[in-house]
């Protein structure tokens, strides 16, 4: 790269996560009897780090720093950031419990705003996962906007209706809340009770993390349920753009509090993204928006997938930037 170049790359953080979820056949190890080194170095793989642990009956949560890991006794899901080589971890996993051992890989990956920046593209990820195990990938969501890949592996796994994630992804935040992030004077205390985590998931333990010189990551357990938010707040200069992901697989229908509905009306974005695992697709709460865009499908393994892009209804006042 150029010089000038070289100093975006530096300034620009790629907020958007590489998703990693792999299912273990009955006859694999309990996943939580590995030792946490073996978890280590998978995370090293991607090039993160574990900073933290939070642990509960059914399952361990490791905040990253390149956001997070969750492992059951049959699965684990993990999602890493900024310029990461998650599918290298996915490698590792396969490699070293063998293809027999695995029941379904499963490995999902958002467009960049600067992917140039990235050390491989989504292609280059499901050549390196196809050298491993067989699998199939598309694409939803238009190819000049905000999409989506996704890799499943070919196999005999089907997937529970229980089985549930729900997925949304905030684009350049606005309002009180997100000047306050971008102000840099922030504390891990003051953003966990602006968050009104305790209103909101008050059944959950929460684990979390303030970066410096910005970003916040949190983790939570209860019971066999989590929830995860990674905010990457810098909207300040032409290099970054704002991003807020939060994922659970709580059965928000049945959950009391509208969970997307509050965080939508805090973060107030431009436009989001909901992805959705075998549960309904639903706007109540949410902002005054239009929907531009809505793709579904089923998988072989019996996963439902939706996927919906919106936009605030009301117009955005853009600025110039210098750049």
């Amino acid at each position: 790269m150029s010089d000038d170049h070289e100093v975006k790359g530096l300034m620009f953080f790629e907020g958007s996560e590489k998703k990693l979820e792999i299912i273990v056949t009955a006859s694999a190890p309990n996943l939580r009897e590995l030792d946490v080194s073996f978890w280590s170095a998978l995370v090293n793989c991607a090039h993160a780090e574990i900073l933290s642990q939070l642990s509960n009956a059914d399952c361990d949560a490791y905040l990253l720093s390149e956001s997070s890991l969750f492992v059951w006794h049959d699965r684990f899901v993990m999602l890493t950031c900024g310029n990461s080589t998650l599918v290298d971890a996915a490698c590792y996993f396969i490699g070293a419990l063998g293809v027999p051992a695995m029941a379904l890989v499963s490995y999902q990956r958002k467009n960049e705003y600067q992917a140039h920046l990235q050390t491989t593209s989504f292609s280059e990820d499901i050549g390196k996962l196809r050298q491993r195990i067989a699998g199939k990938a598309f694409r939803v969501g238009h190819l000049d906007s905000h999409h989506h890949y996704f890799f499943c592996s070919d196999s005999d796994y089907r997937a529970p209706k229980d089985d549930q994630t729900s997925e949304l992804l905030m684009y350049h935040i606005r309002g009180e809340f997100a000047d306050y992030l971008n102000g840099g004077s922030q504390s891990k205390d003051e953003i966990c009770t602006a968050l009104e985590l305790n209103d909101l998931l008050p059944e959950f333990e929460i684990d979390a993390h303030l970066f410096d010189p910005s970003g916040f990551s949190m983790n939570g357990l209860w019971g066999k349920y989590y929830v995860t938010l990674h905010i990457t707040p810098q909207s300040e200069n032409a290099c970054a753009s704002s991003y807020v992901s939060f994922e659970t697989n709580l059965d928000l229908a049945q959950y009391p509090q509208d969970l997307l509905a509050r965080l939508l009306t805090l973060f107030a974005p431009v436009s989001w993204d909901t992805i959705r695992f075998n549960t309904d697709d639903s706007t109540q709460g949410f902002p005054a928006h239009l929907c531009l865009g809505r793709c579904s499908l089923t998988t072989e393994q019996g996963y439902d997938i939706g996927f919906s892009h919106y936009q605030q209804l009301q117009a955005e006042v853009l600025i110039p930037e210098l750049m």
